[in-house]
């Protein structure tokens, strides 16, 4: 088994897409396609990180950034990776990043039935504010809106 201490997290590159393609298919109901993956990485507005141990790509997170909020598109790790602590360490990644760039939020929606993962957003500090039903499709299910402010809200408008 894959030991943590040797996972790098760094700027996903064209020549992940293949990985990242297998690990959405194996995640997903509705996965992108290797080309929609290869122009989330070449689009100036996203972020694209993912995790690799040995040239393996065991997880990523992606999402653009629209002036100072951040929307996550998707979050998955491999299977043969789980339990390792790699979505958490992605997250604070991005986190890391968006501190830098004075970024004000990230957003995400994730599947109602989905509690791991809902779980791993509330131990990183995402607020669960609310549900968009119908959201996904195949199977047709809510989304529960989960936001993790990085700046104050409250003082940004008093100011």
């Amino acid at each position: 088994m894959m030991q943590k201490n040797n996972i790098i997290i760094r700027q996903a590159k064209n020549s992940d897409a293949e990985q990242i393609g297998e690990i959405e298919k194996n995640c997903f109901s509705q996965p992108w396609t290797v080309n929609q993956i290869k122009k989330e990485i070449n689009n100036e507005k996203a972020i694209f990180i993912v995790a690799s141990a040995d040239d393996i790509i065991c997880g990523y997170i992606s999402g653009q950034l629209i002036i100072d909020e951040f929307y996550i598109s998707n979050i998955a790790v491999s299977s043969d990776f789980r339990n390792l602590g790699i979505a958490t360490a992605i997250i604070k990644k991005l986190i890391e990043i968006l501190m830098q760039m004075k970024c004000a939020l990230l957003s995400l929606e994730v599947r109602e039935s989905n509690v791991i993962a809902r779980k791993l957003y509330e131990n990183t500090g995402f607020v669960n504010l609310g549900l968009r039903k119908n959201f996904y499709s195949a199977p047709k299910e809510n989304a529960c809106i989960y936001t993790l402010y990085l700046t104050n809200p409250e003082k940004e408008c008093i100011d």
